[in-house]
């Protein structure tokens, strides 16, 4: 057992004081090692090894309060993850995507972050791995910037609506009625970027559009900004069908996770199918998330590695 006294700036002194020692609590849990403050001097209490990635993460941490980003104990945890990939913290979480009421929207490791630039640099991107790693979230943070800088001139949100058989006919109400139980998790992703108000006026004026993807065949979409989301859950007809929509000005997202297909059991999926057929195509890009890129509760991360290890047990995903 080693220890190691430093001091740290009156910043992050103050960040470290100022969460009820949340934040020492997460540094010691993430690194396995002891953590204490007294006044701007840090104490840390382990092996040498654990103790040098933890004056790394200071340092980055230190850089990150230098520079106005207030830090959690899920900082922590993105700054010692993107670490531990050889990346730069300050380069991943200094990456607004979107700004709204002072929230601040940002990759927290670094495969959210090729995601992004992925998006920002590719006509169509497909973002593929389990629940919880933002691949929704932060396309659809980058659409609304998009929307709002100009780039494109509406957003368009699809789902296969499976569990009805895409026939939406036998629910109550309008389209927007019967599409909604599908579509809600894209739609509490958009109100927690804008104003309710607003995204009612896009909704009322066509800004944004909302449609299971049965009704995408025979349209052409232009100047849009397009997403898929669980995509797992269309047939390879679907996804071909989908991404020949494609217009000029326009960018498309596709996200899913292949192990949690809603499909009928012995149908192929179009997003597993996709992966072999465009894979080698230019501007299409394929950013693959796993469980170290889960942003939830710590909870979730645990539940998809033994998930994964079931199925692989099993002998791959259902």
């Amino acid at each position: 057992m080693a220890r190691e006294t430093f001091q740290v700036s009156d910043e992050l002194a103050h960040e470290l004081a100022s969460r009820s020692d949340e934040l020492l609590g997460a540094l010691g849990t993430q690194l396995g090692i002891r953590v204490f403050l007294r006044g701007d001097e840090l104490i840390l209490d382990g092996d040498s090894a654990p103790l040098e990635r933890a004056r790394e993460v200071v340092d980055e941490l230190e850089e990150l309060v230098g520079q106005g980003l207030a830090i959690a104990a899920q900082t922590v945890e993105a700054v010692t993850g993107v670490l531990a990939e050889n990346g730069r913290a300050v380069d991943v979480l200094h990456d607004v995507v979107w700004r709204h009421r002072g929230k601040k929207i940002a990759p927290k490791t670094i495969n959210q972050k090729r995601y992004c630039d992925a998006i920002r640099s590719s006509t169509i991107t497909f973002g593929i791995g389990p629940a919880g790693t933002g691949k929704t979230y932060l396309a659809m943070a980058l659409a609304v910037a998009a929307l709002i800088d100009r780039e494109v001139s509406r957003i368009i949100l699809t789902r296969p609506a499976v569990e009805a058989g895409e026939r939406l006919g036998f629910l109550p109400g309008d389209l927007m009625a019967k599409v909604d139980p599908y579509l809600r998790p894209l739609f509490d992703a958009l109100l927690d970027m804008l104003d309710s108000d607003r995204v009612q006026q896009y909704l009322e004026r066509g800004i944004v559009e909302v449609a299971p993807l049965a009704y995408m065949r025979g349209r052409t979409l232009n100047d849009s900004f397009i997403i898929l989301d669980e995509a797992q859950n269309t047939t390879p007809e679907q996804m071909q069908m989908f991404l020949t929509r494609l217009g000029f000005g326009s960018r498309m997202v596709v996200t899913g996770d292949v192990t949690q297909t809603d499909l009928p059991r012995g149908q192929g999926s179009g997003l597993i199918e996709v992966r072999d057929v465009l894979l080698d195509v230019p501007d299409i890009t394929f950013i693959a998330f796993d469980r170290h890129d889960v942003v939830r509760h710590k909870l979730v991360q645990r539940i998809v590695e033994a998930y994964r290890v079931d199925h692989e047990r099993r002998g791959g995903p259902r």
